[in-house]
């Protein structure tokens, strides 16, 4: 059964939601834009059976409060959230940390502060690169051999076509005049994946375009160095609309522990096979539970090394 308890990080009310028994080794799952903790009910229902399963609202979201300045959706804000729901959720032992999409983008955040070293186990991320890591990567493409990397850049800056679109005034007003209605449609068109017809969809949808105007252009524009030694799965789906795989080609540089699963599905993973999701989660999770040495032995039957990452299709 799932419980929901209210929790106040940096003045802001958010919505945490458990289930599963509280003795098993805990997996804290964050959502992405525009959708909020319901996206991972399938992924949530399968793992509670080995976890303990923790859930939120991320500011700006279902039924969690919505600020109304830009600047306090800050990545800076948004790991002080992810902080103070390890403090509420999980205070006495590491969690097993899944994220998507926005989720993983703002998760980076978090999994690359030493100050929570201790308090992650382990990372899953999944459509969502650090920003820092992408600044990084636009830099490299934009040096010689410039004419090599062009077709990496505009596959990517193609795909961002919205990031540029929800910085013009008034967008998110897109979401109230009908995008919402329209969204699990949307869904199905592109995705072939079935999403429910949420309440506080259309204010979702406009609120989180805040995510965008306070953190691209100033991550992009001036990166910082963000490594972490959190063990990391990144989970590719192949068929991604948003986020190229190649943007990930340098990630080994600042994520030593690195493995790499490749699944032929599209950007909204958690709703489209949630069971095979929740099964390379459990098995990452698992493996680390475990404090195996590297390489992971319940992956190196299905791993390639490709560098010192290891690298699994699905």
């Amino acid at each position: 059964m799932k419980t929901r308890v209210q929790l106040e990080a940096g003045g802001v009310q958010l919505a945490l939601y458990s289930q599963g028994e509280p003795s098993k080794p805990p997996v804290l799952l964050v959502h992405g834009y525009p959708d909020d903790h319901s996206v991972w009910d399938a992924v949530a229902a399968d793992l509670c059976r080995d976890f303990f399963v923790i859930r939120y609202d991320v500011r700006g979201a279902g039924a969690s409060e919505a600020p109304a300045a830009t600047a306090a959706y800050q990545l800076e804000a948004l790991a002080a959230d992810l902080k103070a729901v390890l403090d509420a959720a999980s205070p006495g032992r590491p969690v097993h940390l899944v994220a998507h999409d926005w989720g993983s983008i703002q998760s980076w955040e978090a999994v690359t502060d030493r100050r929570l070293r201790s308090r992650i186990a382990s990372f899953t991320s999944i459509s969502g690169p650090c920003l820092d890591h992408m600044g990084f990567w636009l830099r490299s493409r934009l040096r010689p051999p410039f004419r090599r990397h062009l077709p990496q850049l505009f596959g990517q800056l193609l795909r961002s076509w919205y990031v540029m679109l929800f910085h013009l005034p008034g967008m998110g007003y897109a979401w109230r005049l009908g995008v919402a209605r329209l969204w699990p449609w949307l869904l199905r068109r592109t995705e072939s994946v079935e999403a429910k017809q949420r309440a506080n969809q259309a204010r979702d949808g406009f609120v989180g375009v805040r995510l965008y105007r306070a953190n691209f252009l100033r991550r992009l524009l001036w990166p910082a160095e963000r490594a972490t030694e959190v063990p990391v799965q990144l989970i590719i789906p192949e068929r991604d609309l948003f986020v190229s795989p190649h943007l990930y080609d340098n990630l080994q540089q600042w994520v030593p522990r690195l493995w790499v699963h490749r699944m032929a599905a599209g950007h909204w993973l958690p709703l489209a096979q949630p069971l095979l999701l929740a099964e390379r989660i459990r098995d990452f999770a698992l493996t680390i539970e475990a404090r195996e040495p590297d390489p992971l032995p319940s992956f190196r039957a299905r791993a390639a090394s490709v560098g010192a990452a290891h690298q699994v299709s699905a």
